[in-house]
């Protein structure tokens, strides 16, 4: 068991408008979400910066989860800032502002107590950013990096420089396709993996759960139906968090431990999504976690 993960990311406040409601600076970031989703199975160390008007209530938000913050830098200036509108169907959504504020000259330094750690994940940045982090840790047994369209459209050369260092990437099925030109999300997985990823990849399919490709095989995990969804922001990146927190609290990485993270992954996500922000994800424990495993595996038909 790997009691320590590494975590390097963003931290927000975003300002959400879905057909449920509105929210204003509510705590976000894919640090934040992956972090507070890694915390049921061991201790994030959060690597990401914030400005002077960031909460102190904030951050005892995080340290009450368990979150290591020796690498959460305060500087002077604004906290990253999104505001956002989804669409009536939860699935399309307008970005109406983007403040990077301090995050625009985020340098990811790790103090020295994390460079030795062992999991890994790098959160949604640039892969400059990645890869300046990859520079200073030590020895990784498991690195998980996750990527968007954005960094796909300005930086893929970066990007597929990167994926030599990574074990698995996190990527949803739109972006592997736009990645590698090819429609079928299985052709597509194995392109990557031919092109460096060294285990595999997990494609994020929304409400239709995930998929495991790696050389050899392919698995799936359904996600749990959500009949009163309030908000999507973060469900990605708390599936993320979950992946690599059970992984390192498993101490090993194969085929059966990465099956299994994916249900883990897809039980903390459909939490995030009934509420605004964060604030599902800390009105629950492990034992809500386990009774939603318990419940999507009682869902799955099996003969």
């Amino acid at each position: 068991m790997n009691d320590k993960v590494l975590i390097v990311g963003s931290v927000a406040y975003d300002t959400i408008e879905t057909a449920v409601g509105k929210v204003e600076r509510a705590l976000g970031g894919a640090a934040t979400y992956s972090s507070v989703a890694a915390s049921y199975y061991c201790t994030p160390c959060m690597v990401a910066v914030v400005g002077e008007d960031f909460h102190d209530g904030h951050i005892e938000y995080f340290t009450g989860c368990g979150i290591d913050l020796c690498g959460l830098q305060r500087t002077e200036g604004k906290t990253f800032q999104w505001v956002g509108k989804y669409h009536d169907d939860m699935i399309g959504r307008e970005t109406l502002d983007t403040q990077l504020n301090v995050f625009e000259k985020f340098d990811p330094v790790l103090p020295d107590e994390l460079k030795k750690l062992k999991y890994v994940f790098l959160a949604n940045i640039h892969p400059g950013l990645q890869k300046r982090v990859l520079e200073q840790v030590e020895d990784p047994e498991f690195v998980l990096c996750d990527t968007m369209d954005l960094w796909i459209n300005t930086a893929k050369e970066e990007l597929l420089e990167l994926l030599p260092q990574v074990d698995v990437l996190v990527i949803n099925d739109e972006e592997v396709r736009m990645l590698t030109g090819d429609y079928n999300i299985y052709r597509a997985a194995r392109k990557l993996i031919d092109m460096g990823v060294k285990r595999g990849m997990v494609v994020k399919r929304g409400e239709h759960g995930s998929t495991l490709v790696t050389k050899d095989e392919i698995g799936f995990a359904p996600a749990f139906p959500i009949i009163e969804l309030v908000d999507p922001t973060g469900a990605g990146d708390s599936f993320a968090g979950a992946v690599i927190g059970y992984l390192a609290d498993a101490g090993e990485v194969n085929t059966k431990t990465l099956r299994s993270s994916l249900i883990q992954g897809a039980a903390v996500a459909s939490f995030t999504v009934e509420g605004f922000g964060v604030e599902r994800l800390l009105q629950i424990d492990r034992k809500d976690i386990d009774g939603r495993i318990k419940a999507l595996c009682e869902l799955m038909i099996v003969e």
